[in-house]
């Protein structure tokens, strides 16, 4: 039986496949087709089959009979409970050190299935707190939509708020300053002084000065002028509107950084004054820089921000860590001065002075309150192996306040790499944000997020001796993402599997002898309601996280590599008739990413139609230290593939799953292992689905914006050194060997397949090859 492929574009209808992205929409282009039964009665896999074994259903013709028809009514209904649920995107308290009770606003979202993006909505709470460590939080009686709203960012102080609108072509971008009663001033920013504002989450940076006087942030460069021609030749005077979009106005081709950056001219950096309005441009940064996360330095003269360069051409940076990068301080544009005085200054005293020359990669900087220290992550494992993401450290500088030292400052280790744990301890750190304001008041300690193995938790982290404290409960396997301080209390949403997300909130309680410990309590709130069905379905379900020995096929293994790997186990609390439901096995992408312990709308549906999911953290998985991390990359497609199949045969052992009924999902990666799965044990899955797969990695290699992660996933570290643009008939010729497409002659399994378009990363032909 040979599996054909379902083409989707995007056209007609939305389909949410678990992955690091946004739902892919979809539709289908029609072919011939057969039904295959199902694996049970909501499970139904639509295929193309050159072949008929003996004991397969009888042709039936195309269209839907009531029973389907039924299913999928139930079905998408079931799907929109699910994704009504609500997410908090970010949170801001205010008034924490006075009298009054503080003021909560958090910025939630929703999704529109059909419309393929999200509703964006403001809802306030006022926090009261009691003299037992007891808290209250009283929501507004409804949230407020943020209608064409890119980003808010209020003020340090509270008493104002940023709303950034970004226009959907090329308009000009709004600035909107707000005080507690009105809005308070307007900036519209043309196209001639910059574009759109960066607020992805990666170049993002908006930054506001302590006095509130000025805003320093990033986006686009300003259009270049471009030249035009017309059936008379060069047209002398610049472009007209229409010329401006049509290809007699289109210039020289502009490189970007790949995937969600395709269209985006390059980031730099800014600041506006808020009384006048002016916008300058900050002088002496390198042209070479792309610039992203911008704070203001402690003497409110100078800017700190992330400069992220490259040698031959910019490769994909979205989940990429591995690309080298550095912080820099420059001086900012002095709104008060004219432009005699300004000229005058000395062209050193604005060049941009790179802080972190010691170390290949340096990003999120955040300065204690007391402007002594500045604290930042580094992705150094990432750059130096090649891995797109791996264990990160934390560092520290002792902030000068002489600008002359600002050459010489020395990079002081907080959190180092953790290569191997024992068990039970401190994994490493695997954390890609930090909060704006992360201090608790003693000035020295931060409140970060990070995984450790398949749970995310949060820690304490005292930048001054490096102590690390997991201070979300030891005995739970829930996962924590952490919202705000308030104060040194931490509001945070605590989820599971099986579990709806609630606000938990976190303060310390101080023991015998000078010893403290953190107190969790959960706060009702209306933003995570869901329907009495989502909620009856959901309490029949259960979970767990599953150790899982490895087979240690090799004497070379680390000792991090020959531990035992987790897998997330959902399932029904009873069994019917003794029998078990069917099994999906969900696998995560990357390959250096993790699936943790969290609620997802997606998996929480499929767990709601009777299924049970395994998901598993294979070994080159995040959050299990440096040693488990670095195995993978030079055994793609075997280490991998083993470590599935290991925890597969698992649960069959445990009795938790019938060999008869067990399917596979995933996407890019994720697709990856999935396709090279129904390859090598055909016998294994009777069912699998993947998403925008990697299937040829000899063909990736020339059409994805991250060709590298081929070189490395498949050579190992040596990867870094063999990268070139165009690779040798050796190099091909391993990439296929590593590929799910070299064992496509033994597949038996249905499939059906999800792609998107417009995905730079694993473009659709890759996917189509199967």
């Amino acid at each position: 039986m040979a599996v054909r492929i379902l083409h989707f574009s995007t056209r007609h209808c939305s389909i949410s496949v678990p992955s690091p992205r946004f739902p892919t929409r979809l539709s289908h282009r029609s072919i011939p087709f057969k039904r295959v039964s199902s694996l049970s009665k909501r499970f139904r896999v639509v295929l193309a089959m050159d072949g008929a074994k003996a004991d397969a259903p009888k042709e039936t013709p195309l269209g839907l009979d009531n029973m389907t028809e039924e299913e999928y009514a139930y079905q998408s209904k079931l799907l929109l409970e699910f994704n009504s649920i609500s997410n908090i995107d970010n949170a801001w308290i205010f008034n924490s050190d006075s009298a009054l009770p503080a003021q909560g606003m958090f910025c939630i979202s929703q999704p529109n299935l059909l419309a393929n993006k999200r509703k964006k909505f403001i809802l306030s709470s006022t926090i009261s707190k009691g003299s037992n460590s007891s808290v209250e939080f009283h929501w507004a009686p409804f949230p407020i939509e943020m209608s064409g709203a890119s980003k808010v960012v209020p003020s340090p102080s509270g008493s104002r708020l940023l709303v950034v609108r970004n226009p959907e072509n090329e308009g000009s971008s709004h600035l909107e300053i707000w005080n507690s009663s009105h809005l308070e001033k307007e900036f519209h920013i043309p196209q001639s002084v910059h574009g759109s504002v960066y607020t992805d989450g990666w170049f993002e940076g908006i930054s506001w000065n302590l006095d509130e006087t000025c805003i320093a942030y990033v986006a686009e460069e300003p259009s270049p002028a471009k030249p035009a021609f017309n059936d008379q030749g060069y047209k002398k005077g610049g472009l007209t509107d229409k010329d401006s979009g049509s290809w007699k106005g289109q210039g020289a081709w502009e490189e970007n950084w790949g995937e969600t950056y395709s269209g985006k001219r390059q980031p730099a950096l800014f600041v506006i004054s808020i009384k006048s309005g002016e916008v300058q441009s900050v002088k002496g940064i390198d042209k070479s820089l792309s610039v992203g996360q911008v704070v203001w330095a402690p003497s409110a003269q100078y800017l700190v921000f992330v400069g992220w360069s490259f040698e031959t051409r910019k490769l994909g940076m979205k989940y990429c860590y591995n690309r080298p990068c550095a912080l820099y301080a420059v001086r900012a544009p002095d709104h008060d001065s004219n432009a005699n005085e300004t000229e005058i200054q000395s062209t050193e005293d604005f060049q941009a002075l790179n802080l972190t020359r010691t170390i290949n990669s340096a990003f999120s900087p955040r300065f204690s309150p007391d402007g002594k220290f500045l604290v930042f992550l580094s992705a150094k494992s990432s750059v130096d192996s090649g891995a797109h993401s791996a264990t990160n450290s934390l560092h520290r500088i002792d902030w000068p306040s002489d600008v002359k030292q600002y050459k010489s400052v020395k990079v002081y280790d907080v959190i180092p790499v953790v290569m191997c744990a024992e068990d039970g301890c401190f994994p490493g750190l695997y954390c890609s944000t930090v909060l704006s304001n992360p201090w608790l008041s003693d000035g020295c300690t931060m409140i970060l997020p990070s995984v450790w193995c398949s749970c995310q938790v949060l820690l304490s982290v005292n930048v001054s001796s490096g102590e690390v404290s997991r201070i979300t409960p030891a005995d739970s396997d829930f996962s924590w993402s952490l919202l705000a301080l308030d104060g040194n209390n931490i509001i945070s949403v605590l989820s599971s599997p099986v579990d709806v997300p609630e606000i938990s909130y976190g303060t310390i309680i101080e023991k015998k002898n000078n010893a403290k410990a953190w107190s969790w309590s959960n706060v009702p709130s209306p933003i995570f309601r869901c329907s009495d069905k989502v909620r009856s379905l959901l309490s029949s379900l259960q979970f767990s996280v599953m150790k899982i020995p490895v087979k240690v096929a090799s004497d070379n293994l680390t000792k991090g590599a020959r531990k035992p790997i987790e897998a997330i186990f959902v399932s029904s609390k009873t069994k019917k008739n003794d029998a078990c439901d069917p099994l999906i096995a969900i696998l995560h992408g990357g390959p250096h990413a993790v699936s943790v312990s969290s609620f997802s709308k997606s998996l929480a549906f499929l767990s709601s139609l009777a299924y049970s999911l395994l998901i598993v953290n294979y070994r080159g998985s995040i959050g299990f230290g440096e040693e488990a991390l670095q195995s993978l990359p030079g055994k793609a497609g075997s280490q991998d593939v083993e470590d599935v199949i290991t925890a597969v045969d698992h649960v069959i052992s445990l009795g938790l799953a019938s060999p008869s009924k067990i399917a596979v999902l995933g996407g890019s990666h994720g697709g990856f292992l999935t396709t090279h799965l129904i390859g090598q044990a055909p016998e294994k899955f009777v069912a699998a689905a993947v998403r925008n797969p990697v299937c040829n990695l000899s063909l990736m290699v020339g059409i994805t914006d991250i060709p590298d992660w081929c070189y490395v996933e498949s050579y190992g570290i040596a990867g870094i050194g063999k990268y070139t643009e165009a690779p040798s008939e050796e190099d091909l010729t391993l990439f296929y060997s590593k590929s799910p497409i070299s064992h496509l002659s033994k597949v038996k399994t249905p499939t059906l397949f999800l792609f998107g378009a417009q995905d730079l990363r694993v473009p659709i032909s890759n996917g189509l090859q199967d």
